[in-house]
């Protein structure tokens, strides 16, 4: 009897102490073992010890008692909870740039170039950028979205509890009957239509832009109201489709501003006819819709898409080579076996040797060492920072970065956006990681793209 008892509660013990559950000490209790003690006194006794036993456990378990997490904060320093967690997914389409060091500027026997802005060792901090350049496909989800918004606030369609409109409803008003008439306001004057068909007026997709100048607001002064260094825009945000009439003169081009946006089979085409303006909205809205997730899902809020600085974009570009002339890392535009590395306008004028007549594909040619496309040639990119001659001489050696928000009212040098990368309408010059050049932020071109950066948090970066 005594044995049974021994062994009974020896495997009482091990059930707690491995967590196996209450439905463990049912079986075990119902067990034979147990049949086997016939004394009640004997099974007082044991009841006895396996309450003792279930106290010992639980005290000296790796778990933590009520009492002791209550007086974990007792006085002492544990740090505040944070009232939402921390989103582990990755930016969708982007590629995690390292920290590090290069040296920035004509390392590529530009002798011209090197009189205006020297180079210069510079450090760069972590980022996420877009592997490719953002496409009329992303690009047309930022204009549907403007245009169903707009269309949800004629229409009154908002969400009764919180005032924000309806995302059902907004998915369905293209369906709705009549949707057109009811939509009016938004539509071409009659006199614009052609063959009296109704079309949204391009004009009237505007996106409302709000931001904070945060190099403004460093300057503060005290009690001074936040408002004034918040920044709203009106953007049409539409692209321009003539540009391909506009840029090229006695050339026939209009088939390409019939199609390029619109049709499908340029969906995966980067986007172009995109001014700065409108590259700078985009990424507010980009900002907008993901936190917007975010919030719904109670993760934090992450810092805003923005266009990278001038030297972001050619730290990204060199993909690690601190001194090579292209992103591929040598001092040639084709390879061994004599294929073009990018899309660009190669000798005279052989526009299509190189795969493309005008743009190609934004995940064409081979991506460079950091994983990015069409690093150079395809379309220049947008960057943030305001075209200078000399910036290099007097920005800092720590993420330089020369911005400055131009206002309509501005003189035209100071509208001036550094764009970088070279385009498909370009000599092989343009397509140096070093070579600078600059188009007017108002202005848009058939041969000038954009993409994206992020900052993110440690956790959310490539391991």
């Amino acid at each position: 009897m005594v044995k049974y008892f021994i062994l009974t509660f020896e495997k009482i013990i091990l059930a707690l102490r491995c967590n196996t559950g209450k439905l463990s000490l049912i079986k075990l209790i119902t067990s034979n073992s147990w049949k086997k003690i016939k004394f009640l006194k004997m099974k007082n006794l044991l009841l006895s010890c396996l309450a003792i036993a279930t106290l010992t456990v639980l005290i000296t378990s790796c778990g933590k008692s009520k009492s002791s997490q209550k007086s974990a904060s007792n006085g002492q320093l544990i740090g505040a909870a944070y009232g939402a967690k921390q989103s582990p997914n990755k930016p969708f389409g982007m590629v995690h740039i390292p920290q590090g060091t290069f040296h920035m500027g004509p390392s590529d026997e530009d002798v011209n170039y090197a009189f205006t802005a020297r180079n210069r060792q510079v450090s760069i901090s972590g980022f996420w950028m877009d592997v490719t350049e953002i496409t009329n496909s992303e690009y047309k989800q930022f204009v549907y979205w403007v245009r169903d918004s707009i269309a949800a606030t004629i229409l009154d369609y908002k969400d009764a509890k919180t005032g924000n409109l309806d995302q059902k409803k907004m998915a369905g008003i293209w369906k709705e009957k009549n949707v057109f008439e009811k939509l009016g306001q938004m539509m071409m004057a009659p006199d614009d239509r052609i063959l009296g068909r109704m079309e949204i007026d391009p004009d009237k997709l505007i996106y409302q832009e709000e931001y904070v100048d945060y190099k403004a607001a460093a300057y503060r002064k005290p009690n001074e109201p936040r408002s004034k260094y918040i920044i709203k825009n009106p953007v049409k945000i539409y692209p321009d489709t003539l540009v391909w009439v506009r840029d090229f003169s006695y050339s026939y081009n209009e088939p390409m501003s019939v199609r390029y946006f619109a049709h499908p089979a340029f969906a995966n085409y980067p986007v172009v006819g995109v001014n700065w303006k409108q590259a700078s909205a985009f990424c507010n809205w980009r900002t907008r819709f993901l936190n917007s997730y975010l919030e719904s899902k109670n993760y934090a809020t992450e810092s805003s898409f923005r266009l990278p600085s001038e030297a972001e974009w050619e730290y990204a570009a060199r993909g690690g080579r601190s001194q090579s002339m292209f992103p591929w890392g040598n001092y040639y535009l084709r390879n061994r076996k004599g294929c073009l590395m990018a899309n660009f306008k190669p000798g005279r004028g052989n526009y299509p040797e190189d795969g493309g007549f005008y743009t190609v594909r934004a995940d064409a040619y081979w991506p460079n060492d950091f994983g990015l496309y069409n690093m150079a040639g395809n379309v220049a990119e947008w960057t943030g920072s305001l075209y200078y001659e000399g910036g290099y001489n007097f920005a800092h050696d720590m993420n330089p970065d020369i911005r400055y928000n131009a206002k309509d009212s501005d003189p035209p040098r100071m509208k001036r956006k550094v764009i970088r990368g070279g385009s498909w309408k370009d000599v092989g010059y343009f397509l140096q990681t070093s070579t600078r050049a600059y188009e007017y932020q108002d202005t848009s071109k058939s041969y000038v793209g954009f993409r994206c950066v992020i900052d993110l948090p440690p956790m959310m970066r490539k391991k």
